[in-house]
């Protein structure tokens, strides 16, 4: 009497095919490149663009102090919104214990520039010696209008 014995356990295929994985990979490395950057600067304005722009590495930094000035006259500070009155005592309040008492401007090109003087003029209001306008650089192949 024989034993019939069914081997089909030679036949299983035990590798791992990581190409679907590597698929997901890349494209949620993707979506994170695009996104980062947006994360950075809470607020969108269009920068002005500038001939002689000069690099100013801590504004990138997190606990850089930004006002932002959009379009239509919103002012921000940081993400948040902001009144002109409020906006020398938060100032003040977030640069209380900070060192190096400089603030970062970022206005919309397009912005009313009597909006943007009056924010100028509630950061002054907050003691604050150094007020950086952050700009773009003007890529050379572009042109000034005239």
């Amino acid at each position: 009497m024989g034993i019939s014995k069914r081997d089909e356990g030679g036949k299983v295929n035990s590798n791992i095919n990581v190409t679907p994985m590597v698929d997901v990979m890349l494209v949620l490395l993707i979506i994170f490149m695009v996104i980062t950057p947006m994360l950075n600067n809470k607020v969108n304005v269009d920068l002005p663009k500038t001939d002689s722009a000069t690099v100013m590495e801590d504004a990138n930094k997190e606990d850089a102090v930004t006002v932002a000035v959009t379009r239509d006259g919103r002012t921000f500070l940081g993400g948040d919104q902001v009144t002109l009155d409020d906006l020398g005592p938060k100032i003040a309040a977030k640069l209380e214990n900070k060192t190096n008492k400089q603030v970062y401007m970022r206005a919309d090109a397009r912005a009313n520039y009597g909006k943007v003087m009056d924010a100028v003029d509630g950061v002054r209001a907050a003691g604050v010696s150094q007020l950086g306008l952050l700009t773009e650089k003007r890529e050379q192949a572009e042109t000034p209008k005239k």
